[in-house]
């Protein structure tokens, strides 16, 4: 899927293929067999893999307390457009090197925002066109885009929440432009993070004129996107905390909650990232379940934070047991409704090599398939799922399937629990479950 006459940035590395679990080759996939077919679908359709164009292709290894460790043959051009050039060719050539199909972008990830908002918006337009260009050459695909609201000074204080109107307006000149270039690179869904859309302290904040104005904001999002055609998906990122104190799209039940109450739940689902999650005290699996029960689970942006920090590490996934558990839910949902699996991650600080970042990419791929084999195998030929309908068989006949089908009131179940007098406790078997997961891991 290269693009021949392109300089090779990622040199002495080729083509990452799947070799198979006994391979010693570290550049080389052992589980991830995008043409396997596992529950009615290809390894390839169900994931979607996605690169992210900020973290693998901007990312320096900069920290609170240091500057990047890394550095990019991109960066050395001091003109926007060609370094911007230079980084689209990098990504495009990592992305076909790694055997993936999809990308995913922020605005100005494509190109330096400008000094002025007419200079950033021919900047975009400039790269779009460019980006154009190397998807159809290549075949890769934008899985999503969405615009950076969040970094810029001027959304200090939000910006679809901002107290200022100026501010808001200008969030929306660049969301409108942002989505205008997704649309133009065929993108498949648009992605809000609200990463500042809250609060730092109550004292001065209005926090129901904020929400009000945050649903307006996506109202016209949603307006606008399909009055050009977009047909794709609009999908919100849940998030508690950083860089906000307090961000109003919370965790998934709360996003959900806000978008049923502004009558937005039609259009847009969610993007869950697996840290995100475990920032907000739950669990991947437990984000997951929460959004599939509701129709909304969009799209997911796939790492893992530090279980010892409290904070936002982005960290590729490596965890078996908490992917595999994740991929029960996935597949009883019948996986992402119009999204993907996005790489969401960085390389560590000290990780400096050429390498890493394919051997990141690898090792989260590699998770994530054999993390769905041995789901698949667990509901097929495990007794995980007979034994989960078990400890719900009283709702399946009797009284319990008329409490479910809504013919018994608060009157008939006291007079039930009379008639029944002391009832036998039955083991939840946690135990066993666990047992069932480890055996097929």
């Amino acid at each position: 899927m290269g693009v021949s006459g392109a300089k090779e940035f990622y040199k002495g590395i080729g083509q990452i293929n799947f070799e198979g679990k006994e391979s010693d080759n570290p550049l080389a996939f052992r589980y991830y067999n995008p043409d396997q077919i596992v529950a009615g679908k290809t390894m390839r359709e169900h994931f979607k893999f996605a690169i992210s164009y900020w973290h693998s292709f901007g990312g320096h290894g900069s920290d609170l307390f240091g500057g990047g460790t890394r550095s990019f043959v991109w960066d050395e051009y001091k003109e926007p457009i060609r370094a911007a050039k230079n980084r689209a060719d990098a990504a495009f050539e990592f992305i076909s090197k790694m055997g993936f199909d999809y990308f995913c972008f922020h605005d100005f990830d494509l190109v330096q925002e400008g000094e002025t908002f007419a200079q950033s918006e021919l900047r975009l337009a400039t790269m779009t066109d460019y980006l154009k260009e190397k998807k159809n050459a290549t075949g890769i695909k934008a899985l999503w885009g969405t615009a950076n609201c969040f970094s810029h000074p001027r959304y200090m204080n939000g910006a679809a929440t901002n107290p200022d109107f100026n501010i808001v307006a200008r969030a929306g000149a660049q969301v409108k432009l942002a989505l205008d270039a997704t649309i133009a690179l065929d993108g498949e869904n648009f992605v809000i993070w609200g990463g500042r859309e809250g609060y730092l302290s109550l004292l001065n904040t209005d926090m129901a004129r904020e929400l009000d104005h945050m649903a307006q904001f996506l109202t016209q999002v949603r307006d606008y996107g399909r009055q050009q055609g977009f047909k794709g998906g609009f999908l919100l990122e849940p998030k508690p905390m950083e860089p906000s104190k307090h961000q109003y799209d919370f965790d998934c039940a709360t996003t959900i909650g806000f978008l049923r109450e502004y009558g937005l739940e039609k259009d847009f689902k969610l993007n869950i990232e697996v840290n995100h999650a475990t920032l907000a005290q739950h669990t991947f699996q437990h984000e997951l379940e929460v959004a599939a029960k509701a129709g909304m689970l969009g799209s997911i942006d796939a790492n893992r934070g530090d279980y010892h920090n409290g904070w936002d590490t982005a960290q590729f996934p490596n965890n078996i047991q908490e992917v595999t558990e994740a991929m029960l839910v996935f597949l009883k949902a019948g996986g992402v409704q119009g999204g993907g699996v996005n790489f969401d991650a960085k390389i560590r600080r000290n990780s400096t090599d050429i390498e890493d970042i394919f051997l990141a990419h690898i090792g989260g791929a590699d998770i994530f398939a054999r993390a769905l084999l041995t789901a698949d195998k667990i509901i097929t030929s495990s007794p995980y799922e007979s034994l989960r309908a078990q400890r719900y068989s009283s709702f399946d006949t009797g009284k319990g399937k008329e409490f479910e089908d809504g013919k018994l009131n608060l009157t008939d179940l006291y007079t039930i629990a009379k008639e029944n007098g002391e009832i036998q406790l039955q083991s939840g078997k946690q135990e066993l479950f666990e047992n069932i997961i480890n055996r097929y891991i």
